[in-house]
């Protein structure tokens, strides 16, 4: 009766919908946290200045540090041949991949609950919760990364669960939605309750969908151990890649990417991506505020808050349609040609036009954010074609991911940085003055004719910014070769390198 019962879930739960359903169990929890961390901490537990920076610098430093300390860690012993007769195989990958997510998952979930209860002092806190929070998360999102590259190899299939991935991550940004009902600064106990809700039905989906996927692929691995058993007493079927040899140092394997020309490319390309995509969530209000208060309601205001953070993760389903028809090389310099085409209609439009403007704010941030999923999908082809080049006895996926994430996340402080600078060079608006006349004081400056008004100001920001970006991002994809009958070939051949092995997503 059980395993009846056992091969009915199965059947019903294919293995891209389950793949998907993890980004579900991330997104929940991390739109909650990215809204209310900041404030929970300064109006709530009132944290110092001082404390706050120091936490946030420490933050900045592990941030971009432990994506490619956990990627190597977790993939070292994939960057060498071992002796001829134990080579790693691709569903001993996936289950790897999966234990250590069944195990971060929810330790990920728990360190979630840690920032909304009061335990230490109010820095002390800051530092270790977020430090916590970001290890686990990066442990998660590595992983579940890297499972698209070694999960499947075809386009297609890659697609398919990138397609998934979107649609659950979509369904998790409801949780924004139900915290606001709940949200109340002088009254925190409902709010922690609706944390706890959320941490445990994160924690429970992590459990039962790694399960349910590494009793899956348990079933699929017994056959080809038998297999791999019955050949290695032949003397036959070592992989074609495999010979014996040291195994690969950081300093190697740095060097081996620095010589990856498509990789460098891509990562240009995707800095400035990750520079705008942040560009815009942290000047999203300040638009708002200067640009269209005055012209819409508070209502209308927090509904293009939300289409901004639901719509990328549904329009990214319409894009992967368009990324198996035309393939995601051409979607995403499409997506950039748009952007700029875009930015420069409203300029040529000008302020004064609501609705277009109101347009514009909504589809700028929905058509950077919406790229930005996209690029998982590069970044698996480049697993591939560095698996190909070096000829990995393993791809090393979550390392790749995390040396993109390493070089790329910079973007994420360069955004404010450089945002709040030009701001204030052409406007002489200071938006760290708390000042209540710090406004007055620029219109004042501004209608002296030395600098221009700060809504002008604030709408020049809004179009030359993006129209810099995709002109840059442009130049840099041209140069990217990953593409058409070249990737077909490294798609191709790393099939053919791990024949045998590779699992095809649509056979389980």
């Amino acid at each position: 009766m059980d395993r009846s019962v056992w091969s009915c879930w199965q059947s019903v739960f294919s293995t891209a919908l389950l793949y998907g359903s993890l980004a579900l169990f991330t997104s929940i929890l991390h739109n909650v946290f990215l809204l209310y961390y900041v404030e929970t901490f300064v109006s709530i537990y009132k944290i110092d200045k001082v404390s706050f920076w120091v936490g946030e610098t420490v933050f900045l430093i592990w941030n971009s540090l432990n994506d490619p300390l956990f990627g190597w860690l977790s993939d070292r012993s994939f960057l060498s041949s071992p002796p001829s007769g134990s080579q790693i195989t691709s569903p001993e990958v996936v289950l790897k991949r999966l234990k250590a997510l069944s195990t971060n998952g929810p330790l990920f979930a728990l360190s979630f609950l840690a920032f909304w209860v009061a335990w230490a002092s109010p820095g002390l806190q800051f530092l270790l919760c977020l430090c916590l929070y970001d290890g686990f998360l990066t442990m998660v999102d590595l992983h579940h990364s890297a499972l698209m590259a070694d999960l499947a190899v075809s386009a297609a299939d890659r697609t398919r669960l990138n397609f998934h991935c979107s649609l659950f991550s979509a369904l998790g940004s409801l949780s924004v939605f139900l915290s606001y009902s709940v949200w109340d600064k002088e009254d925190f106990y409902s709010f922690r309750l609706f944390c706890v809700t959320l941490a445990a039905f994160s924690i429970l989906g992590f459990f039962w969908v790694s399960r349910l996927l590494q009793r899956r692929f348990n079933k699929e691995i017994r056959p080809k151990q038998d297999e791999a058993s019955a050949l290695k007493e032949l003397s036959v079927g070592h992989a074609p890649f495999t010979h014996p040899e040291k195994p690969v140092t950081i300093g190697q394997y740095l060097k081996q990417l620095s010589k990856h020309r498509n990789f460098l490319w891509f990562v240009s390309m995707n800095l400035i991506q990750v520079f705008h995509c942040h560009f815009n969530s942290n000047f999203f209000p300040l638009f708002l505020e200067h640009l269209l208060s005055d012209k819409i309601s508070a209502s209308a205001g927090s509904v293009l808050l939300g289409i901004s953070y639901v719509a990328p993760h549904l329009n990214n389903l319409y894009f992967l349609t368009l990324c198996q028809r035309y393939g995601v090389y051409r979607v995403i310099r499409w997506l950039f040609l748009l952007k700029l085409g875009l930015s420069v209609v409203m300029l040529l439009a000008g302020a004064d036009h609501v609705y277009l403007l109101c347009v514009f704010i909504a589809s700028n941030r929905v058509f950077t954010e919406g790229t930005c999923k996209l690029l998982k999908l590069v970044v698996s082809d480049l697993v591939d074609e560095d698996f190909v080049v070096n000829r990995r006895q393993q791809a090393a996926s979550a390392l790749l991911f995390g040396m993109v994430a390493l070089l790329t996340k910079p973007g994420q402080t360069f955004a404010p940085l450089i945002g709040t600078w030009l701001l204030c060079v052409y406007t002489g608006y200071d938006i760290f003055q708390r000042e209540k006349d710090s406004v007055v004081a620029s219109d004042t400056a501004s209608s002296s004719g030395t600098t221009p008004p700060l809504r002008l100001g604030c709408f020049y920001m809004l179009v030359f910014v993006p129209i810099t970006c995709a002109l840059l991002q442009l130049a840099a994809w041209s140069r990217f070769t990953l593409q058409g009958r070249k990737l077909q070939g490294i798609k191709s051949q790393r099939q053919g390198a791990q024949h045998g092995h590779l699992i095809d997503v649509k056979a389980i």
